[in-house]
């Protein structure tokens, strides 16, 4: 087993795959353009008071599984915000995003099940098909008639069409309406991970609220949403959206839910300020797509010079074509130096060739950030062959 680490280690330093975690200081200086902070509620007092007084009540853990004694008042009540304010009947809640995932596919799957995905989906979806046991296919980015041509000829009695709202690593957006047509035609269910969009993404009175909320998709019995409250929330934990009934279901048969101890109280609380405050803030939604714009737009001519632009986005990230790991992986490091810090997105986080920079296009950044930002990047990327 040594040796095969050795060589495995020597593969990942030849093709500039190598991942060490940087650890930051409380209050460094760095611009942030890599966090998934998009609201800047990480450090919202509120939600950071919550916490703190949560923490103080009730404890540093949950201390068991929340079906023995790891549910408090404050998990209800999260559940219930959560719901509200994504415009579903009702929400669990589970230690983390990526557990959420797992849970709802593998109570929801199995060899009766054709999984239809999205060839973009997120790891911790892609790990839910495979302990699911179900048959999984999937279809070329956003290509609705290609999932169509899965389902049509399924022998399952069940299947479920598995996307993104908005995209981790491009930024774009599913077409959601065309989604849960197909869905519809073919009796399937719509699973759609809200992780890049539940505070970001909404139209109108719904800005912030998600890709689904104040659509025909929200409270519809053939969709369900999953969430982090990692991101735009600024916590820690996740959430399946959905039914009463799917509820039911899950808290029953998700063995990332039963078999786990329950999100921590003050995790619970940070996640209830800030579902309040996104409900009560649209604004901050509002900043983070004109930052996104200021971003693209600051950058743009140095993209434009290498024959390139930023791909289309739907809500805070900014997804930067680079022409190798290498580079992708010494461009984030020129930046880093200069106090800027960014995504270095490479294989096999990304598929092989496709190595990106991603920005995410904070809230609370400033105009003079955005700018001194960009001065920088645009440096990096015309000294790029």
């Amino acid at each position: 087993m040594a040796e095969w680490l050795e060589r495995q280690a020597a593969v990942r330093e030849r093709r500039g795959q190598v991942r060490r975690p940087l650890p930051r200081a409380a209050h460094e200086q760095f611009i942030d353009l890599a966090s998934n902070d998009y609201l800047g509620l990480a450090t919202d007092p509120r939600v950071a008071g919550a916490a703190a007084e949560a923490a103080s009540r009730w404890g540093a853990g949950a201390t068991s599984s929340r079906l023995v004694a790891g549910t408090t008042r404050l998990h209800l009540d999260l559940e219930q915000e959560l719901a509200t304010l994504a415009g579903t009947e009702a929400a669990l809640v589970f230690s983390s995003g990526y557990l959420a995932n797992i849970g709802a596919i593998t109570a929801l799957g199995g060899p009766g099940t054709l999984i239809v995905a999205d060839e973009h989906c997120h790891a911790s979806m892609i790990d839910g098909f495979r302990l699911s046991r179900s048959r999984t296919e999937s279809f070329a980015h956003n290509r609705v008639e290609d999932a169509g041509k899965l389902l049509a000829g399924r022998k399952e009695p069940r299947a479920i069409v598995a996307v993104e709202s908005v995209y981790s690593v491009l930024g774009d957006e599913a077409p959601l309406t065309d989604l849960l047509a197909l869905a519809e035609e073919h009796d399937a269910m719509l699973l759609i991970d809200e992780a890049h969009s539940l505070g970001v993404t909404g139209a109108g009175s719904f800005q912030g609220r998600g890709s689904v909320a104040g659509t025909a998709l929200a409270g519809h019995s053939s969709v369900i949403v999953t969430a982090t409250l990692s991101k735009a929330l600024g916590s820690q934990g996740g959430a399946v959206l959905g039914s009463a009934l799917l509820r039911d279901h899950l808290l029953n048969r998700a063995r990332s839910f039963i078999f786990d101890t329950g999100l921590a109280p003050a995790s619970t609380a940070a996640a209830l300020a800030a579902a309040r405050i996104i409900r009560d803030e649209p604004w901050r939604a509002a900043s983070v797509h004109g930052n996104a714009g200021a971003l693209a737009a600051g950058l743009a001519p140095a993209l434009a010079s290498r024959g390139a632009i930023p791909d289309r986005t739907a809500g805070a990230v900014q997804s930067i074509p680079m022409p190798s790991a290498e580079s992708a992986l010494a461009a984030a490091e020129s930046a880093r130096r200069a106090g800027v810090r960014v995504g270095c997105f490479r294989p096999p986080s990304v598929p092989d060739g496709i190595s990106r920079l991603r920005l995410t296009a904070r809230a609370t950044l400033t105009p003079e950030e955005i700018e001194d930002s960009c001065a920088v990047l645009r440096a990096i990327l015309e000294e790029l062959p």
